[in-house]
């Protein structure tokens, strides 16, 4: 199973800004990933086809989505289709990140036909759960992977490839805010996460990824890829620099 190494731009970045720096953190990187990683970035719809142009054909670099919304066209004004997302070469969406949920209102059953209308679509799939500071001090961070894993995976087709779906497991009070989860914490969840996979894929829990992210950067990213069921990183703000992402990504 390969490492996958994931950076999401969020709303940063113009067309040349973005394609400015994929070619920097490419050139970093050129002729140096390891055979066990991938590295995927998710950029703006703005700018998709510009960094994908950078990482096209270069073997195990994705270009992925931030969002999707699960139809194949429509009156749904604002939003774009997976179809859209392939046709300027995305293999991957995210769904479920922590800001879709908790700034932009985003239920659990909304995200899980989102997951399932990708995978459906063609596209691979990132699931994003965690939990915020509230839950984990009310002693909820079980309760709240579960349900996000059960609703957000309870639509996918049974005949899903596990290389197709990832899960990336981002406490919410780690996101942008300097904090990261103790490593014991990681282990724990990342422990559960597992265990939830296989009552729910008992043949295919342990080909799914899962990955951690909050507050992932260069110094402390090789500690956390080294923990038990961590298989990558979800990097936010530390990917937005080409040097940085590329030190994360030859961690």
């Amino acid at each position: 199973m390969k490492k996958m190494m994931a950076a999401n731009w969020k709303m940063y970045k113009t067309r040349a800004e973005a394609k400015a720096t994929a070619e920097d953190f490419i050139s970093r990187i050129d002729g140096k990933l390891p055979s066990d990683r991938e590295v995927l970035i998710a950029a703006p719809f703005t700018a998709l086809e510009s960094v994908g142009s950078v990482l096209a054909g270069r073997t195990g670099c994705h270009l992925c989505a931030e969002n999707m919304y699960p139809a194949e066209e429509g009156a749904f004004t604002g939003e774009i289709s997976p179809e859209m997302l392939k046709d300027v070469g995305c293999g991957f969406s995210l769904a479920g990140h922590s800001e879709r949920r908790h700034v932009l209102g985003e239920s659990s059953e909304f995200v899980g036909k989102k997951v399932a209308f990708g995978l459906k679509a063609g596209l691979s799939m990132i699931l994003c759960i965690g939990e915020t500071i509230e839950q984990r001090k009310a002693g909820k961070v079980q309760q709240v992977i579960d349900e996000q894993l059960e609703v957000g995976l309870s639509e996918i087709p049974a005949n899903f490839s596990p290389d197709s779906i990832v899960i990336a497991y981002e406490p919410v009070w780690a996101i942008g805010t300097g904090e990261v989860a103790g490593m014991e914490e990681i282990v724990e969840a990342h422990g559960f996460v597992r265990k939830m996979l296989k009552n729910i894929f008992p043949e295919k829990a342990n080909e799914i990824r899962i990955l951690y992210g909050g507050s992932v950067k260069p110094a402390n990213c090789a500690q956390i890829i080294s923990l038990d069921n961590v298989d990558g990183v979800l990097v936010g703000g530390a990917s937005l620099d080409g040097e940085s992402f590329s030190q994360i990504a030859l961690a």
